[in-house]
């Protein structure tokens, strides 16, 4: 059966202080990255959008001007990841109560597409698991969805603590994509260089 309504939520709030400058920002094949998140989620029928901001969120909010998100500025970004998964999920279930699940993004993964975020739908479609979770560097991770039986643990993640501890906290109930590519995300200004 297919999965409908299904909520993302973008995490963005952190400072890229290894980069000198807001990582959300940087120009990847012609956009920035926090626009091409927004934009692979859109592209693959996912609404709502919540994205979530902490530092630089005024900067960050300019560049989505005109874009169909609802931005959530999460004042507590510095107590850790925990905190703005908190943030995102809240805000989506406060949009629509009847979200049938939740994909995690962030916006750091410069090769997540509409194709990317479909092909872990498509697998859920396919196992019927309550987690599909991205396979890369031996290990799970985001992008990652999330059906509503796991929404309370969303909600109970500790300040520190990201998705990654529920996703590995019972294999059976998770389905592996490969996305190889995964394992690269942009943190320092020699990355930002590799992939331009």
């Amino acid at each position: 059966m297919p999965v409908k309504n299904i909520g993302v939520a973008i995490l963005a709030a952190g400072e890229s202080s290894r980069l000198g400058r807001p990582k959300q920002l940087i120009q990847f094949r012609g956009k920035s990255l926090i626009r091409r998140t927004v934009n692979a989620a859109n592209e693959a029928g996912c609404s709502p959008i919540t994205v979530v901001l902490g530092s630089d969120s005024k900067k960050i909010e300019d560049e989505l001007a005109g874009t169909r998100v609802t931005i959530v500025k999460n004042e507590n970004w510095r107590a850790g990841i925990g905190t703005s998964i908190r943030a995102g999920v809240q805000n989506l279930l406060s949009q629509a109560s009847n979200l049938e699940a939740i994909m995690l993004l962030v916006c750091d993964q410069p090769f997540v597409d509409a194709r990317v975020i479909k092909g872990l739908i498509a697998l859920r479609q396919k196992t019927n698991k309550s987690i599909v979770a991205s396979a890369y560097a031996e290990t799970l991770g985001v992008p990652a969805f999330f059906d509503h039986s796991c929404f309370e643990e969303l909600l109970a993640l500790s300040n520190d603590s990201g998705a990654k501890s529920i996703i590995l906290r019972d294999r059976e109930r998770v389905a592996e994509f490969s996305f190889p590519e995964g394992a690269i995300d942009i943190d320092t200004a020699s990355d930002d260089e590799r992939y331009k």
